[in-house]
């Protein structure tokens, strides 16, 4: 995101969100720790599902992850990262002191983020593995769910842009059997060629749309149109595309689900 980042101590209820990673270490400087049944959890990115509080189930934010590895938990909440040092005794689970960013970020749901720390706030969390599922459950019965998380195909995605801003409107999608790219610019409709290979993204010429829309998001669209007609590097990083072009502006997209 543009928005500039604010480091700072989460509040009570805001603390208990990495909480979720510290499940993945049996001790804090665990390599392969594992809760409950044995399952390894820890050096394992889990995408966040779910968060069940006061009988409502609330869906997570696309790119909603935590992680553990050498006694530290980190993650996102698909707006604000956040990590901790993790302690793990059996399969109850605590957290120490946690840091995080604060963002006001367009088009996510805040309303995640309340319920998951009421769900974990002040809670001594049991964590049960198995597979490649993971639930953390509070004495009250409230319960997170996590899933191990896999690259999203470059191919067949819709990854909604979310750096630059263009209010959750831009997206593009890459179709390999057709050798093309489409989707929106966050006003005006693209397409063009796209062919892959050897970490980059050969892009033909943009055909677009004509619209005039709002100067923050032609601004954007602005930004993006540099992608095109050129060479662009890209990564996924479990639902996360980082394209980088030949001038090194950089856009960042995020896995529909």
């Amino acid at each position: 995101m543009d928005r500039q980042k604010q480091r700072m101590t989460l509040t009570a209820a805001a603390l208990l969100v990495p909480l979720m990673a510290a499940c993945g270490s049996e001790k804090t400087d665990s390599g392969s720790g594992s809760v409950g049944a044995g399952e390894p959890v820890t050096g394992v990115r889990w995408r966040v599902d779910s968060v069940t509080a006061d009988g409502r189930t609330h869906r997570a934010p696309a790119g909603a992850h935590v992680a553990i590895e050498d006694g530290r938990a980190e993650g996102s909440l698909g707006c604000n990262s956040f990590s901790a040092e993790a302690e793990v005794e059996g399969d109850r689970i605590r957290l120490g002191r946690a840091m995080a960013t604060e963002m006001a970020c367009v088009n996510q749901p805040t309303a995640f983020e309340e319920a998951l720390a009421r769900a974990l706030s002040g809670q001594d969390l049991k964590a049960r593995a198995h597979s490649d599922r993971l639930t953390l459950t509070t004495g009250r019965g409230d319960t997170v769910r996590l899933t191990k998380a896999e690259n999203a195909p470059l191919a067949g995605t819709r990854w909604t842009i979310t750096s630059p801003d263009t209010q959750g409107r831009a997206h593009l999608t890459f179709d390999a059997r057709k050798g093309t790219v489409a989707g929106s610019l966050g006003c005006n409709k693209v397409n063009a060629e796209a062919t892959v290979g050897d970490g980059r993204i050969t892009l033909g010429p943009p055909a677009t749309t004509r619209m005039m829309c709002e100067d923050s998001l032609m601004a954007g669209e602005k930004k993006l149109l540099r992608l095109f007609d050129g060479k662009p590097a890209y990564a996924v990083d479990h639902e996360t595309l980082t394209l980088t072009s030949e001038d090194g502006t950089r856009v960042r997209a995020v896995a529909d689900r």
